[in-house]
C-alpha cells in the first residue's frame, strides 16, 4: 500500500508543512525538492508519506513524487545515514542526479551536499550503487497522487512487490490486454512469473 495523504495545505515553512484533512492538521517534514513544487496555501495537495517511529518519537515525512520518497527510504539504509540527511540529499540534487552521482562514484560531488562528509560519501557509493540504476529509471506516480492509467499503476504495485522497475515494467507489458484493470494486470504478470 502507497502512503499518501491528500488535503489542503495549511502551512508551510521549511523544513515544515501542515496538510488540513477533514479538520485534522498533519505536521510533515519534507525536503526542498517538495517544497518548490507545493501549492499555494488553501489549495489542495496529495503527499506520499513516510512515517518514523521511535522510543520517543513520531514522524511524518512527506514528498510530491513517489521517487523521492523510495530515495528518501534508500538513502537511510546506508550505514549511519537517518532522515536529516536523507532530506538534505533531497534538498541537495534531484533523484536523477543522485542517482547518477552514486553510479559515477562521484565522492566529492556527493561532499557537496550538506550533512554528508566524505566517508558517508563513501559508503553511499558502495551500498546504493547496485541501486541506483532502479532509483533513477524506476516508474513514478504523477504529482496528481494517481497513477495514470491502470498498465502504470500494475507496474507502481508490482515495484512494490520487489521486483526492479524495468523487470515490472516488462511483466506488466507483457501481462496487459485492452481493457485490463490494474488488478487484472497484476494478477496475470504474477501468474505468469510463477510459470
Amino acid at each position: 500500500m502507497i502512503g499518501r495523504l491528500r488535503g489542503v495545505l495549511a502551512y508551510k515553512q521549511p523544513p515544515w508543512l501542515v496538510v488540513d484533512v477533514g479538520g485534522v492538521g498533519y505536521e510533515l517534514e519534507a525536503p526542498m525538492s517538495t517544497f518548490y513544487d507545493l501549492p499555494e496555501l488553501g489549495r489542495e495537495v496529495c503527499l506520499f508519506t513516510h512515517h518514523a517511529q521511535k522510543e520517543d518519537s513520531v514522524s511524518l515525512y512527506g514528498f510530491l513524487r513517489e521517487s523521492e520518497r523510495r530515495l528518501f527510504r534508500d538513502v537511510q539504509k546506508v550505514s549511519g545515514v537517518g532522515a536529516k540527511i536523507a532530506l538534505a540529499v533531497l534538498s541537495g540534487v534531484s533523484v536523477d542526479e543522485f542517482a547518477r552521482l552514486v553510479q559515477a562514484g562521484d565522492v566529492t560531488a556527493l561532499t557537496r551536499i550538506p550533512g554528508i562528509g566524505k566517508k558517508t560519501a563513501e559508503r553511499m557509493v558502495v551500498e546504493l550503487r547496485d541501486r541506483a540504476a532502479d532509483l533513477a529509471g524506476g516508474a513514478t506516480l504523477p504529482a496528481g497522487g494517481g497513477p495514470a492509467d491502470p498498465l502504470s499503476e500494475a507496474t507502481i504495485a508490482l515495484q512494490q512487490l520487489g521486483y526492479k522497475p524495468a523487470e515490472a515494467q516488462r511483466m506488466a507489458r507483457q501481462a496487459a490486454a485492452d481493457g485490463d484493470a490494474a488488478e487484472t494486470i497484476i494478477r496475470k504478470a504474477l501468474q505468469s512469473a510463477l510459470r
